[in-house]
């Protein structure tokens, strides 16, 4: 197949850092769920990337479940997209080294969330460095077209163009040139007012009820208006969260309700949980019952990975041939 055979594929993936939250749902996991419904989507958990942060057997294989679990709860249908592990398929290894080979070190270090992780303290490991690489192959080797991503992953995608091209001129014309789209821009704050996010400990977790949430919902910070006063719905992070999950009616109905005084803070947090938990019910009881039946969980990434790895083989196949190997099959 050449580069220009190949049709319309979006790739995504999604690292097991720890438990997802509302602004990983409205920044991202909710656009890509909706894209499977309509365009061939590989959809996998990044675990080789997660070994850059995560060195904890137990923690990763938790977390690489957790996701999993989430995904399928939230509406991922693994029979309209192909959801797998990114271990279970390793010839994306043998892929990101032959890229490695045509790719300089100057390049590399201009990336600029290589520099930014250094800066937050993470270890500047060779893992690390080499991340926009594994990045590439993870991409290109099942020749996908449109990779949804968040702003700081832009650059990456832009090396795996260049990475893409290089190749194809080095060698042979496999490699389609990839697009980036960015992740809808979701204005999430967490319960701090700062943007949601794990690293500053201010989440809303997606699965988390009863109690526990509610005691962080009603922790969200606010100013001091007096419970009679008019108070402004534009400066106040409860409404925001609650116009995420409210309809356009809702929405007014309650800025109304802001502006007239009368309602404390208090009642507005209480209809934010409401929305919550109305919104996320039906994917918590899911969630409860293939927590119950994990083998399905696991039978859903293997089958995932069989897809996977039969696109990953063409690709290995024509790379080999084109580099001056033997095919693998």
């Amino acid at each position: 197949m050449t580069n220009k055979e190949v049709k319309k594929r979006i790739l995504s993936g999604v690292q097991p850092s720890g438990k997802l939250h509302l602004g990983n749902y409205f920044g991202a996991v909710k656009q890509h769920i909706e894209l499977h419904h309509h365009t061939e989507c590989f959809f996998f958990i990044a675990d080789y990337h997660s070994l850059t942060t995560i060195q904890d057997a137990k923690t990763l294989s938790e977390n690489t479940t957790d996701v999993a679990l989430d995904y399928l709860s939230l509406g991922l249908d693994p029979t309209k997209a192909v959801f797998f592990r990114q271990s279970d398929v390793p010839e994306v290894n043998e892929l990101a080294w032959i890229f490695a080979t045509v790719t300089n070190m100057s390049f590399l270090e201009k990336a600029v969330s290589f520099k930014e992780k250094i800066e937050k303290g993470i270890s500047a490991s060779v893992g690390l460095f080499y991340y926009p690489i594994l990045m590439a192959a993870d991409i290109l080797i099942y020749r996908s077209t449109l990779v949804p991503v968040g702003k700081d992953q832009v650059q990456h995608v832009e090396i795996t163009q260049d990475i893409a091209g290089k190749f194809n001129r080095t060698y042979a014309e496999i490699f389609p040139i990839p697009e980036y789209k960015l992740d809808k821009e979701s204005k999430v704050p967490g319960i701090d007012g700062q943007k949601m996010s794990k690293s500053y400990g201010n989440t809303l977790e997606i699965f988390a009820e009863g109690k526990t949430l509610e005691k962080k919902v009603m922790s969200i910070i606010t100013d001091s208006t007096p419970v009679p006063d008019s108070k402004d719905p534009l400066r106040c992070n409860v409404f925001a969260l609650y116009s995420l999950f409210a309809s356009t009616e809702e929405k007014k109905a309650l800025e109304e309700k802001y502006l007239a005084g009368g309602m404390g803070y208090g009642e507005a947090k209480k209809l934010l949980l409401a929305k919550i938990n109305a919104h996320f019910e039906p994917a918590r009881i899911k969630r409860k019952d293939l927590i119950a039946n994990k083998g399905f969980v696991e039978d859903i990434l293997k089958e995932g990975a069989k897809k996977a790895r039969a696109e990953a083989r063409v690709t290995i196949d024509l790379v080999r041939e084109a580099v001056g190997m033997k095919k693998l099959s």
